[in-house]
């Protein structure tokens, strides 16, 4: 059986990084990236053609390609999950990359349209759902639950026994105590202490648990 090609969903910072991880860490193809029509601006990126999204069903087959949407935490996640699942919908099946730099426990589930870099430790029975970015260096503590189309940014602290509930964004050196749930569409800002449950759709910025609200540049962001 032919294995299936590579489309990159995207043309900016994250398609970029994306690529260069995975020409330099993996064994597959890169044939193509896509965009939203309405973003199409160019015809070539990285030296590969760029093909709007609306028409990779005809170009790119699932029957030969497969996709990674590795789209950032803008709208808590909602563009990323939107495009996976209009992609899935489609019949495609994704790939996921994991960092070779990365430490995984031999019991760790992780789902499809994954990007977990490098440093990030994942110890045993955690359990990484669909469509989830773990960006460099974190700690994913012992039977932790990341469910699906959550953003954990660069050098946060979960720690064992905790549930990150879907759509969910945590920030730059966050931290996480044991045995809370985080509720579903939840933001935890950068250096933010969380010791006790969140409820959904919550927000949590600085040092206190308690504290809430964001600023007009995080607001933008998200």
């Amino acid at each position: 059986m032919t294995k299936k090609r590579l489309v990159i969903f995207g043309t900016g910072q994250f398609a970029e990084m994306a690529t260069y991880y995975i020409e330099r860490d993996s064994q597959e193809d890169i044939a193509a990236y896509t965009v939203d029509r309405s973003f199409f601006s160019e015809n070539s990126f990285n030296g590969r053609p760029v093909l709007p999204f609306e028409e990779i069903l005809e170009s790119c087959p699932p029957s030969n390609f497969k996709l990674f949407v590795p789209i950032s935490y803008h709208s808590v996640n909602k563009q990323r999950q939107f495009h996976y699942e209009q992609a899935k919908n489609n019949g495609y099946e994704f790939y996921s990359y994991v960092s070779s730099a990365a430490t995984i426990a031999d019991n760790v589930t992780i789902g499809e349209n994954c990007f977990i870099q490098e440093l990030n430790n994942l110890q045993p029975f955690v359990t990484i759902g669909n469509n989830c970015i773990l960006w460099a260096g974190n700690h994913i503590g012992h039977h932790t639950r990341i469910e699906d189309h959550v953003f954990i940014a660069s050098h946060v602290v979960v720690s064992g026994s905790v549930v990150i509930g879907e759509n969910s964004f945590v920030g730059v050196n966050a931290t996480l105590r044991d045995n809370i749930t985080i509720g579903k569409s939840t933001v935890i800002g950068a250096a933010t202490t969380i010791l006790k449950d969140a409820p959904p759709y919550s927000v949590y910025i600085g040092s206190r648990t308690d504290a809430s609200g964001l600023d007009s540049r995080d607001l933008k962001r998200l």
